[in-house]
Order: C-alpha cells, then structure tokens, then sequence
C-alpha cells in the first residue's frame, strides 16, 4: 500500500480546495477594498456630460439614502471613494438634460473598488 495515498483522498483534497479557494478571495477583497466607484455620464449620443451632478445612494435599513455627491469632469468621468456598502445606487442630474435612471450597483463585498461597465445615460429609453 502507498503511504501518500491518503493525501489524494477527499478528506485531505477537499478541505485543501477550501482553505486555498478562501485564502485566494481574502487576497483579491484586500487588494479591491478601497470603496472606489467610479464611472462616466453622457447624454442621449453617447458624448460625455460635464458638470453633472452624480448621487451615491447608501442602503440603508430599508431605503438608499444619499450619501455623497460628485460632478464630472471634462470627459463625463466621476468617482466617489470611501465607499463602505455593497448595495448602491448611481444617478446623475445636469440642467437641461433632466434625470437619468437610478443604476442599481450591487457588489461582492462592502468597499468593493468597481468601475461601471455602462455610463449614466441622459435621455435612455424608459
């Protein structure tokens, strides 16, 4: 009989899978967790939006409650940092172009860092 043979059997294989699998997403959360939210806001086009008022609702115990405004630059860009939810909405307001639709951004962890895949739209189809 081989002496390691015990090494492959599930009880060794698979508690070693877990504690790796968890020891590797502890090290993706410290390296992701600087509550950094950023994205872009544009209008109906598609051209970026300067001086658009961007809102980061917190959830609350029932309720997103506004935590933090931003405007945008140049190029539409925003970004909040400090972040501590995992559950946030974006929306942004510019005169004359109105409201855009509240964005629902849930994330892994709390402080999770994300960059939006998809700007704020101004004057998205409802």
């Amino acid at each position: 009989m081989n002496h390691t043979a015990w090494l492959r059997s599930r009880w060794v294989v698979v508690p070693g899978a877990i504690a790796i699998a968890t020891l590797l997403w502890n090290a993706y959360v410290s390296t992701h967790d600087h509550g950094i939210v950023a994205g872009r806001v544009v209008d109906a086009a598609g051209r970026p939006v300067s001086g658009a008022t961007v809102m980061l609702f917190e959830r609350g115990f029932v309720t997103h409650q506004e935590r933090e405004r931003k405007i945008s630059d140049a190029d539409g860009a925003f970004r909040f940092t400090d972040n501590r939810s995992h559950s946030i909405q974006l929306e942004a307001d510019a005169p004359g172009l109105g409201r855009t639709d509240r964005r629902i951004v849930r994330l892994w962890f709390a402080a999770q860092d994300v960059q939006l895949p998809q700007p704020l739209r101004f004057g998205a189809a409802k």
